[in-house]
């Protein structure tokens, strides 16, 4: 038997509760692990609150994140006792994710835990911060140089905001860091931010074009503020697109495209092919400073997993939780 937070499914709505599972009770799959550390990010918050209809199978275990080692396997690539990561690929949302002491998995979804992260650090990265590298990485195989200028990170507080300004320092660039939390403007600055701006002068509707500001971008909140994001790009600068916290729509215009060259990528995290992911955990692995991670995480137990996610979905995290899903 192992502790895990399910969520359920009722005629009175949803319940989630931390539950005794037994491990004939896992889903199909061909490597078996023992989790050591998950995490709470924005989609497990809206899947734990229920304010998305993010769980698409009930019941469900949620947890987009895991990292542990392997207990049992039938996959060719991996042995008991490997060390390993899983970031997306619906896990938690269409399978049974990681906010459980054990979880069975495709092997194909893992990749191999980098040997200068413990568990616990690689989960204060999760899906936040490798989505981040994901983002970094696109920016700079796209052309983008410290040389050309500010590149904007959006939502910087948060998970994916916070580890790419660490990330972004390490590459050398520098780096305006938007935020809602006035108070955070140390915080971000130790982690490598050269600029705060406040978010209000991106969150509201803005003139198609205007004045040339970021060689680059890391946006994570989208609506207005990735609108106006790509508004104040540079002539021939990227903007990367990952996240929706203020809202899914887009009320831009293509002149930035057409007239300034602007390119908007769009980065998946979930569905990424592993080299894509080989590559972004080895910038992490290279780039991110082990101190940061100390700086941006907060560490909860299982059962305290369930009061992070209302915190998330209210705004009220900095940086990452971690959950020990063993306390």
């Amino acid at each position: 038997m192992f502790s895990a937070i399910v969520i359920s499914k009722t005629e009175a709505g949803q319940q989630v509760q931390i539950t005794q599972l037994d491990e004939a009770q896992l889903p199909e799959g061909d490597v078996t692990v023992q989790v050591a550390y998950s995490t709470i990010n924005y989609k497990d918050g809206l899947a734990i609150t229920g304010k998305a209809p993010v769980v698409r199978k009930f019941p469900m275990v949620p947890g987009i994140d895991i990292a542990g080692t392997v207990l049992e396997s039938s996959h060719p690539s991996w042995k008991a006792g490997d060390k390993v990561v899983l970031n997306g690929w619906g896990v938690g949302e269409t399978h049974w994710g990681g906010l459980a002491q054990k979880a069975r998995l495709n092997g194909d979804w893992l990749v191999p835990l980098p040997s200068v992260f413990s568990e616990r650090q690689a989960m204060a990265i999760g899906t936040a911060g490798y989505t981040a590298a994901l983002c970094v990485e696109a920016l700079v195989a796209n052309g983008v140089t410290p040389d050309q200028g500010e590149v904007l990170v959006t939502g910087a507080t948060g998970g994916v905001g916070s580890v790419a300004v660490a990330l972004l320092k390490t590459a050398g660039f520098s780096i305006a860091a938007a935020t809602g939390k006035a108070s955070e403007g140390d915080y971000l600055k130790q982690l490598g931010a050269t600029t705060i701006i406040d978010r209000a002068e991106l969150s509201a509707a803005g003139k198609p074009m205007q004045k040339e500001r970021w060689a680059g971008v890391v946006d994570s909140v989208g609506s207005f503020t990735l609108a106006n994001a790509c508004a104040q790009t540079r002539y021939g600068g990227v903007v990367t697109a990952c996240g929706l916290a203020q809202g899914m729509d887009f009320p831009a215009s293509v002149a930035p495209f057409i007239l300034r060259g602007v390119s908007l990528l769009g980065i998946d995290s979930v569905m990424a092919p592993k080299a894509k992911r080989l590559t972004a955990w080895a910038r992490l692995a290279r780039d991110l400073d082990a101190t940061a991670l100390d700086v941006i995480t907060t560490e909860v137990a299982l059962a305290g997993a369930i009061g992070a996610a209302a915190d998330i979905m209210a705004g009220k995290v900095r940086g990452r939780i971690v959950v020990d899903v063993n306390r």
